[in-house]
């Protein structure tokens, strides 16, 4: 048996890494009910997976081993398997789901349930609701968690006045804060070091995005004008970037978050709704509603790059790319790559069935993602 692993590791070591890292982005397409697996290596539509009526929000799990998707329509949360690319449970929750995010740990799921107004909290170890968590809103829409997993950030459409972001504390489940700040407010995405969470906005005819403090609970500085009716927000992961799909101007807004300003806007498809980062930061996914597809946009020239055909309706409002798998070994010992490709064949019984398992599209791509993890 070792034999069969030295062998393995020693081809593998042969086989060139692939030029780019492939993680899938999941689109959820809100018309006709199904997700478009966009393979990011390629920006091919890799799957097609069906699921409930009229999903919106999406979340891929820290691991990348499962997607869960909102369906406002059929009122329930579908679980993807990301080696399958199946469907392998169905949850209900409250009436129209909309937002969606899984703590870093992968344990938690919190889904914002708009029309019942609160947040349903399922455990991924059992796909079973734990908890409902009631959000003093009309309309409770986006969620957000921060990175260290002990709170969770919640957009109202529409409150009492004023317009409030409820602060849940996932020890408890409980809200421990509200923020106010007027109009309607849908996405919002934590900065990576958990200090800042970014806030589409609309207040009557002023479209901004808010900043604010994790530690406070309170407003930084004002807000940031950006395009017309923001909706889905991402961060790039070194914190430096704020990207912004705004909807009816049919562009994305980059803010600098060193500034808290607007540095660049890029034209994009019609109706951008969501907006998410790759895990190497070059990269960004843009889904538009009424023209049917993502464009896919370099952020180091902020160009767009690709425009990938999907199903119908794209929303893709969350967090919906995958991350790089886990993998043995430590960063920048010189065994990192042996051991890593070791374990996996070990647990895996071969590099291919790792590959499929961890929901890579190749072995060079499972490659690839073991020299980025090794080179810390």
């Amino acid at each position: 048996m070792r034999r069969s692993f030295a062998a393995i590791t020693a081809l593998a070591c042969l086989v060139a890494p692939a030029s780019v890292l492939a993680e899938n982005a999941y689109i959820t397409n809100f018309i006709s009910a199904n997700v478009s697996v966009i393979d990011t290596a390629t920006n091919t539509v890799i799957a097609t997976i069906p699921v409930g009526l009229s999903p919106l929000g999406v979340a891929v799990t820290p691991d990348g081993s499962k997607v869960y998707v909102a369906n406002a329509g059929s009122d329930d949360v579908s679980v993807i398997v990301t080696a399958t690319n199946t469907v392998i449970a169905t949850i209900p929750v409250g009436s129209v789901p909309r937002g969606v995010a899984v703590t870093p740990d992968g344990s938690k799921v919190y889904v914002a349930v708009e029309s019942s107004h609160n947040v349903s909290v399922i455990a991924t170890a059992t796909n079973t609701v734990i908890a409902t968590i009631p959000i003093d809103g009309l309309f409770v829409f986006g969620v957000a968690v921060t990175p260290d997993g002990s709170k969770v950030y919640v957009t109202n459409v529409q409150s009492p006045n004023p317009s409030v972001v409820s602060v849940i504390a996932t020890a408890t489940n409980t809200v421990i804060a509200t923020i106010p700040l007027g109009g309607t407010s849908i996405g919002v995405a934590v900065t990576p070091d958990g200090s800042k969470a970014y806030v589409a906005n609309v207040a009557n005819a002023f479209f901004n995005v808010f900043v604010i403090d994790t530690a406070t609970n309170a407003v930084i500085g004002s807000p940031i004008p950006v395009g017309l009716s923001p909706f889905g927000v991402a961060v790039t992961p070194d914190g430096r970037r704020v990207y912004v799909a705004n909807r009816d101007s049919d562009n994305v807004s980059v803010i600098d978050t060193a500034t808290n300003t607007v540095i660049a806007t890029i034209p994009v498809g019609s109706s951008p709704n969501g907006v998410a980062v790759t895990p190497d930061g070059r990269k960004v996914y843009v889904a538009n509603q009424s023209s049917n597809n993502v464009f896919v946009i370099d952020t180091a020239s902020n160009l767009v790059l690709a425009v990938v055909s999907v199903g119908i309706g794209p929303i893709a409002f969350g967090a919906f790319i995958q991350q790089p798998a886990p993998f043995a070994g430590t960063p920048g010992e010189p065994d990192c790559h042996g051991k890593s490709v070791s374990a996996l064949a070990e647990q895996f019984g071969g590099l291919p069935a790792a590959a499929t398992a961890r929901g890579f599209s190749s072995v060079p791509a499972l490659q690839d993602a073991i020299n980025v993890f090794c080179r810390g």
